[in-house]
Order: C-alpha cells, then structure tokens, then sequence
C-alpha cells in the first residue's frame, strides 16, 4: 500500500516545499505577503534592472560548456548504424485532425477577426492540443508506436499532473516576476484559475510527446549512450543534500530575487531528484549512472523544441505573456529574450524528471 501510493506521498512533498519555503523568505525579510498572494497576480515588470553582459555571459558560457560535450559527442561518433528497411505507417486521420486545429487556431490567434472575438483569449489551449496530436501522429507514423494509442492511461494521466506541476512554477514566479500576463485583466479569480489551468494541463504530455519523437532519430543522440555515469555512491546523502539546497534556494530567491532569478529552473530539477533519490533512483538517474545520457538529450531538446512554439504562438496573441527579467532583457526572439531559450534545456529535463517522480510508463518500442 505505501509502495502504491508513493507517487502520492512525493508529490505532496514536492509542492509542500515549494508553497511553503518562500512564505520563509518573504517572513525572513519582513515583506508583506499581500505583494505575492494576490489572485489573479497583478503584472508588475521589473523596469529597474537593466542589461548587463555581465549577468549575460555568466549565464551563457556554463550552457556552452555544458551542451558543447554532447553535441562533439554526437558529430564525432562513429556508430554505424544498422540499416532497416523503412517500415511505412500511414499518418493517422487523427494526426490530421490536428494539423487541421493547428492552422485554424493559428490563424485565429494572430488575427482579431470579430467574428471570433468572444473566445480570442482562449486559442491557447487547442493549439497545443493540435501539436500534442500531431507530434503523436509524427511518432507513430516513424515508429508504429506512440505514448497516446500504447500508453493511453498514462498519457491521459498526464494532463492533470501537468496542471499542477505548471501551477508550482507560476507560484515561484510570483517571488521574482520572471514573467507577466497581459489580457487577463477581466478575469475573476475562478475564472482565472479554471482557464489558466486548460493551458498549463498541456505542457508535460507536449514535452514528453515530443522527446518521445525525437527518440526516432537516432542520430540525434549518437554517441551518448556510451557516456561519462554520474557515480552517485550514498543515494540518501545525495538526497537529503538536495533537498536542503533546494530549500535554501528557494529562500534565497525571495531574498534576492533579481540576483537569483535563474533558480526558478534549477531549484525544482534539484527538489524532484532529492525527492526521489529518498525512496529509489529515477529512472533518468539510473540510465546517466549507466553512462546513458541519450533521454535527458532528448528531454533537453524537446523544451526547446516546445519553447519555440510555446514563444511563436504567444508573440501575437490576444491574452499572452510578456518578460521583465534582470539583467537580460536584449536581444528578443519573439518576446522571450535570447538567453532565456537556454531554460528550456533544463526545463524539459525537469518535465522528465516530474513525470517519473508521480509515474513511470514502461518504454514505446520507438524508444530504445
């Protein structure tokens, strides 16, 4: 029964810690806790903290260092790969449905035709639900296999864990205001809180559905089943050293929330491996403790892959968000500034992580 409801357990855990630790901070300093429980948040930019290469560079060269390993890794290897006979499967009728919900609802979203004015804030939500099925359609149609037909229970599962897991990180951002909503102003909180959710309850089947896509191009991860293992000796160690990292963090990024605002994607991935890490290894752990990095590659890149739509839908949109973060705000691709694309390495890890820590799907045959 305890093993039953583990799941349960971290998942508690996990989004005590991250509501709890920064009403902490906020105590710690004596700020009133009326500026970060307001609902809906009220869009306050930061305009006071302006570029600095600094804060730029310092955040760019650790990712250069970090990625540059596995792309050498992939250009130079020399696997031969075994060469089949492409099985052909049909793109599906559904992966068309959703091809059709993506260029309707893209049209809509960047256009204001009266016609469709009463739901202009609401195109979000069936767009990702388009890409999700045309992302499973591209899966199947590679591989024969995808996580919506061979892993129905768990796929569908994964729409309200994702839900909760986005709410945690719009709950840390009210701390530092990474990013801001403009077009919500009418909404009571209610209705708030009930379109607000539809949206986030897309982001984790869109990541992993898309990491599970690229796990059919071999090529993509060459090399990197044959990497460096991460030695993790005294698991419990790791674990409570984690947790009490990310508990520190999080009372930092209250503090100084212009100086620390890269945590909101650190300290989660560090929380959900110390969660984990108390009970058993994560399956991602136990694979890069085997020397295995390919599905963490693929996570990295699939919240990338994710963020560009995620950023190119949102510049045009009627209700979208906009960024006011420290220290960066130059060079803007739609309305994400350049180095913030590098948070979607880590996030896609961290949407992997999340996913095994509630449950773990045994594996498409598209994945290997």
């Amino acid at each position: 029964m305890v093993v039953k409801f583990l799941w349960l357990w971290r998942l508690l855990a996990y989004m005590s810690i991250l509501i709890i630790t920064p009403l902490v901070g906020v105590w710690s300093v004596s700020k009133p806790l009326s500026l970060y429980l307001a609902f809906p948040p009220i869009p306050s930019p930061n305009q006071s903290l302006p570029f600095s290469w600094i804060t730029f560079l310092s955040i760019a060269i650790p990712v250069v260092i970090c990625v540059t390993p596995f792309v050498v890794r992939i250009i130079l290897s020399n696997i031969r790969f075994e060469i089949k006979r492409q099985i052909d499967h049909s793109f599906p009728l559904w992966g068309w449905l959703g091809v059709v919900i993506i260029l309707i609802f893209w049209i809509i979203t960047w256009n204001r035709f009266s016609l469709f004015e009463s739901f202009q804030k609401f195109t979000f939500t069936p767009l990702w639900v388009g890409y999700i099925l045309v992302v499973n359609a591209l899966t199947f149609r590679r591989s024969g296999c995808c996580s919506l037909l061979d892993r129905t229970s768990y796929f569908l599962f994964l729409f309200p864990v994702s839900a909760i897991f986005w709410w945690g990180f719009e709950y840390i951002n009210r701390f530092v205001e990474n990013w801001y909503y403009v077009g919500i102003s009418e909404f009571d909180p209610w209705s708030y809180f009930f379109f607000a959710t539809l949206p986030f309850a897309t982001v984790l089947p869109a990541v992993l559905s898309t990491a599970e896509w690229l796990s059919t191009f071999p090529r993509l991860s060459a090399g990197l089943d044959r990497f460096p293992g991460l030695t993790i000796t005294v698991p419990r160690m790791w674990a409570w050293s984690l947790i009490i990292v990310s508990v520190t963090g999080l009372i930092a990024l209250v503090v100084w929330p212009g100086q620390l605002f890269c945590l909101v994607w650190i300290v989660p991935l560090m929380l959900i491996c110390g969660l984990q890490l108390l009970t058993e290894k994560p399956p991602l752990i136990n694979d890069i403790t085997a020397g295995d990095w390919r599905q963490i590659w693929r996570l990295a890149l699939a919240g990338l892959v994710c963020g560009i739509f995620w950023e190119m839908w949102n510049a045009y949109s009627l209700a979208h968000w906009k960024y006011s973060v420290p220290y960066v705000q130059r060079f803007k691709i739609f309305e994400m500034p350049l180095i913030g694309y590098a948070g979607y390495l880590p996030f896609g890890i961290i949407c992997g992580l999340f996913a095994d820590l509630i449950m773990t799907p045994a594996k498409c045959r598209s994945q290997s």
